[in-house]
Formats: structure tokens, sequence, C-alpha cells
């Protein structure tokens, strides 16, 4: 089984493009099998906190939502 790791080169070579078609396979949601579907949702996800300018307009793909634990 292959186990994805997400180096911090690897994001910081993604260009804007790059972030544009990984969100447009997430939201098509058509992968062969779900692991597809999640290691770019990870990849998503590291670049989010990586470089957050990149990810910014996809955030609704992450589901990442402030919660109020008080």
């Amino acid at each position: 089984m292959t186990v994805l790791h997400v180096e911090k080169e690897k994001v910081s070579t993604l260009t804007a493009a790059d972030v544009e078609k990984l969100a447009a396979r997430l939201e098509q949601d058509d992968y062969v099998n779900a692991f597809e579907g999640l290691n770019d949702w990870h990849l998503l996800r590291a670049i989010a906190f990586q470089r957050p300018e990149l990810a910014a307009p996809y955030l609704h793909l992450l589901d990442m939502e402030a919660y109020d634990e008080a």
C-alpha cells in the first residue's frame, strides 16, 4: 500500500493553476477509488497550511470550520 507523504518541497513548487486543477478534481469527485480523492484532499489540506494564499478560494472543499468549544 502506498502511503502519501506530502513534502514541503512539493507544496512549494505548486502554482495557482496546479491548485485550481486539484480543486476541480475534488469538486468533480469522479475518482476510481476513494483513496485517490483522499490523497487530493490531503494535498489541498497541506497547501492550506503551508501556502494559504493558494488554497483560500477552495477552503470550502476542506470543511475546515472554527469550532467554539466553550
